[in-house]
């Protein structure tokens, strides 16, 4: 084609190559490049004269609004967010179709719109449905306006005559620019209206929020350079027990570690303020089964007390295998190890099956002690005392090492009603037994 070359587009990563590859050579991904029409500039002989606007400043010069912030209404949202929704922003939600991210962003927007203009765009539901919804969650919708075409073109020049402060597009999916051949959804597609989108609420001031669709692996659906452009990428979960979990996985403006918990009703998101013994069995005094193990885990500011399962069960063709998806199954094969070596017990023909308590998922190290108390519990099929928590990491060679803030995991035990803690450390509350343990035997001794 005149003007025109073709290159390949990883969809999972963003690579490009010039010719189509089965595979792609940075991430791994199978069958992902997607063509691309590119159109090559036309040389221009005269240089392009630049605004005011966008001409170097000295950073001293740059004057920096008093409120930066504002609040969604959500505490628990603006935890994730960093203290809020920062101005000029780009904010990324994925998640499961159906989960809630069209509720949680109407309820948001809703909250925000007595303040603030708000811009709902819509490709995947009419305005009579968005209505609907909004009247079903007994919102005001007075100040939100709706549109619902998803061409790029016709949306950048609503926004420069609406100049909303806030702009929802619902989903990044559905967007689509004339200037590109390919369709709705493609990975061109996508990117070249974000960075449209994303230039013009940097200019403008305005908070931008994506809604995006998470693949059969849990990823954001579309090229990892969508990511890269935007400021914040949250996703939203679900866990077994229906509770909703807002996630940050990247933050320029706050802290990844925080979590934002909501449940679901036929009035929309709800925020739970306590949610420390959430994700908790309430079983009768006497009834704890062999298997399990409690412990206390951070998670950025939020303290929270899980039950960790574990099912041990003889190999029927002599190898030994692990299932677990709530906690990395190389932490489970590494403490195992540790138990086989130290503790003399023997897993290696054995399947293990581990789960934890109301589906959240696992990554700190201090939950190595617990874990390996339920492996042990499972094996032996002995109890461990059901009013007992436990924290600490393993070493290799079976010590239990220091974690952090342990004055506020146990405080955290204290107030949901444990009276014993097994951990490195040393409790100076007289509201809780404690047990000092330097080695896992020590442990095993104990419980």
């Amino acid at each position: 084609m005149k003007n025109k070359s073709i290159r390949y587009v990883c969809s999972e990563c963003g690579k490009v190559e010039s010719k189509w590859m089965g595979r792609c050579t940075s991430c791994g991904s199978w069958n992902s490049f997607e063509e691309e029409i590119i159109e090559t500039e036309k040389k221009v002989g005269k240089r392009v004269n630049i605004s005011n606007s966008n001409k170097p400043m000295i950073l001293n010069d740059i004057e920096i609004e008093d409120e930066m912030r504002f609040n969604t209404g959500f505490n628990e949202f603006d935890r994730v967010l960093g203290g809020g929704i920062m101005k000029g922003s780009a904010i990324l939600l994925g998640g499961e179709p159906g989960i809630g991210k069209s509720t949680l962003m109407l309820q948001t927007v809703a909250n925000c719109s007595k303040d603030y203009k708000v811009l709902y765009v819509s490709g995947e539901e009419s305005s009579s449905q968005i209505k609907q919804r909004a009247n079903r969650l007994n919102l005001n919708s007075s100040q939100i306006y709706i549109y619902n075409d998803t061409k790029v073109e016709n949306l950048l020049s609503i926004i420069e005559e609406l100049k909303p402060q806030i702009i929802v597009i619902d989903s990044l999916q559905t967007l689509s620019s004339s200037d590109i051949s390919s369709i709705a959804g493609s990975s061109t597609q996508m990117r070249s209206c974000a960075m449209e989108l994303i230039g013009v609420a940097k200019k403008s001031g305005a908070s931008l929020f994506f809604i995006g669709h998470v693949t059969k692996d849990g990823t954001i659906a579309g090229p990892k350079i969508v990511e890269h452009l935007v400021d914040t990428v949250l996703y939203f979960d679900q866990t077994t027990n229906g509770v909703r979990i807002v996630r940050a996985v990247k933050n320029r403006f706050g802290s990844v570690d925080e979590l934002g918990i909501f449940t679901m009703s036929e009035k929309g998101l709800t925020v739970v303020d306590n949610p420390s013994g959430l994700f908790l069995n309430k079983r009768a005094k006497g009834h704890l089964p062999p298997g399990i193990a409690f412990t206390s885990v951070i998670e950025g500011s939020r303290t929270f007390i899980v039950e960790i399962q574990a099912l041990t069960i003889p190999s029927k063709n002599g190898y030994s295998r692990i299932y677990s998806d709530r906690i990395d199954v190389s932490r489970v094969t590494r403490v195992a190890a540790i138990l086989e070596r130290h503790a003399n017990l023997k897993f290696s023909d054995h399947d293990i099956y581990v789960n934890v308590g109301g589906g959240i998922k696992l990554k700190e190290v201090s939950i190595e002690l617990a874990l390996a108390i339920a492996l042990t519990s499972s094996l032996k099929g002995e109890v461990f005392r059901e009013s007992c928590i436990a924290f600490g990491e393993l070493s290799l060679a079976g010590e239990v090492r220091p974690v952090n803030f342990s004055s506020k995991r146990i405080k955290a035990a204290i107030d949901m009603g444990f009276e014993e803690v097994v951990s490195p450390h040393t409790s100076t509350s007289k509201e809780i037994g404690s047990y000092k343990c330097h080695h896992i035997t020590e442990v095993l001794n104990i419980v």
